[in-house]
């Protein structure tokens, strides 16, 4: 692949009204339950990034027809939850960890063996948190030395057992793996997380009119349960804009003096609106307007407008709520007047990067105080502009888009190196950047 790099001119008002492309874990559920479903499920609004293509392209290769995408169109001809067949070649899911780790879930229910391939960001990534549940649940599975891509599933062809898990750390991936395992499984299984992560998988099963309970325990757990062997009845899914493609802009307006943007029609799930409240403790000027609910998940338009921001202890039950905008909050603390802390966040370590390291390390090269910790981040802000530096990716969507936003208050230029990930989960992103005020180029190297 081409080293793409970013090149940031400095300057620029965020001005205008803006729609960012379709949530990608809403992208990547409706093709996986649109398969499984009985009828034909229509989705429009679906991102076309890699991620959420490598989605579509493995249940293709399992043998269910699909249609699109076309601007965002897709039609999926379900084949019901014993429907799906055996690929002829492993899958390869590309970048993807919401892929390899909710499939899992799927495939350990089938009656065929199946092999999860990725590339080299995604076959260092940790896939015991979903092998162990798995396992419990009566799947056999085979991975790499340190419990890494590949994996092999063997399935059985044999219901599966029910279990109730109690997660050992907030993760919406490992939830929906156990969820969708369940579906194959005979009696309840429940999943029992330590703090509130993202709800997506139980929404949409609900969509698809199979009924999954969802109670809280205390102020932090949340239990999901579901019954095995019923069936999901196709639907249409209209996928509302990605809030954490959202934030960038979000992340924009805020540092960029005079900046007045509208971010239109945002899934606002209450699970994933933790970036909004903590850019709101800092002082941010954002108000949600056009309220309105899309198959069963809210949606808004974000308006922002410059307000000076100041640092804050960043509350540790925001931190799973938001736990991929970081990278660009980390931009917007250095130019908070004050100090910023993150913890409770270790998760961040095992993304597609390092995201903590990866993050301090950029943002030392531009000349903020930024002292990673075990589990977060101290940002010691206030800096107006930051130094013309060439900044490594580490082959991360997130560390790329984070850091172009940096680029506003630069002195000059700012690279940003190997940027091709940036596809992975917002394709457009440089178009829409630049019509809001922003300057960026790409440059392609062999």
């Amino acid at each position: 692949m081409a080293n793409v790099k970013f090149k940031v001119q400095p300057g620029g008002t965020i001005k205008g009204r803006v729609r960012v492309p379709g949530d990608k874990s809403i992208s990547h559920r409706s093709i996986m339950l649109g398969a499984l479903a009985e009828g034909t499920t229509t989705v429009t609004g679906f991102l076309e990034g890699d991620d959420a293509l490598a989605t579509l392209q493995a249940f293709r290769e399992m043998g269910v027809k699909i249609e699109g995408p076309n601007d965002g169109n897709v039609t999926i001809h379900g084949v019901g939850l014993r429907g799906l067949k055996k690929p002829n070649k492993p899958l390869d899911m590309g970048n993807s960890g919401t892929s390899t780790r909710l499939l899992a879930g799927i495939l350990a229910g089938q009656d065929f063996d199946c092999e999860l391939i990725g590339d080299a960001s995604l076959s260092k990534r940790p896939m015991k948190r979903v092998t162990d549940p798995l396992r419990e649940m009566g799947a056999e599975l085979e991975t790499a030395e340190g419990g890494t891509l590949p994996m092999i599933i063997r399935g059985k062809g044999q219901a599966l057992k029910a279990i109730d898990y109690t997660l050992p750390m907030a993760s919406a991936q490992v939830k929906s793996c156990v969820l969708l395992a369940g579906l194959f499984a005979d009696g309840q299984t429940c999943a029992l997380e330590p703090a509130p992560t993202r709800d997506h998988t139980e929404r949409m099963l609900n969509g698809f009119g199979y009924k999954v309970e969802s109670t809280k325990i205390d102020a932090q757990q949340m239990k999901a349960c579901l019954q095995g062997g019923g069936k999901l009845t196709a639907r249409h899914i209209d996928v509302p804009s990605d809030i954490s493609s959202a934030a960038f802009f979000m992340a924009a307006a805020a540092v960029s003096k005079d900046s007045d943007l509208v971010i239109e029609h945002v899934g606002m799930n209450p699970t994933r609106v933790g970036v909004v409240d903590i850019l709101k403790l800092m002082g941010a000027n954002i108000t949600l307007e056009n309220h309105h609910e899309v198959g069963g998940e809210p949606v808004a338009d974000i308006h922002i407008q410059y307000a000076p921001l100041k640092g804050i202890e960043i509350p540790e039950e925001l931190v799973a709520l938001a736990i991929d905008e970081f990278p660009v909050l980390f931009v917007v603390a250095s130019t908070a007047q004050g100090q910023t802390v993150l913890t409770g966040a270790e998760e961040l370590r095992v993304k597609e990067s390092d995201r903590i390291q990866v993050m301090a390390d950029a943002l030392v090269a531009v000349g903020i105080d930024a002292l990673p910790t075990p589990d977060g981040m101290i940002i010691n802000g206030g800096v107006q502009s930051v130094q013309s530096a060439e900044i490594q990716s580490h082959h991360d969507h997130r560390i790329s888009m984070a850091m172009t936003i940096a680029g506003i208050n630069a002195v000059s230029e700012i690279v940003i190196d190997d940027c091709a990930n940036v596809n992975t989960s917002f394709p457009t992103f440089l178009s829409l950047i630049n019509e809001v005020g922003m300057s960026v180029t790409a440059a392609e190297e062999a």
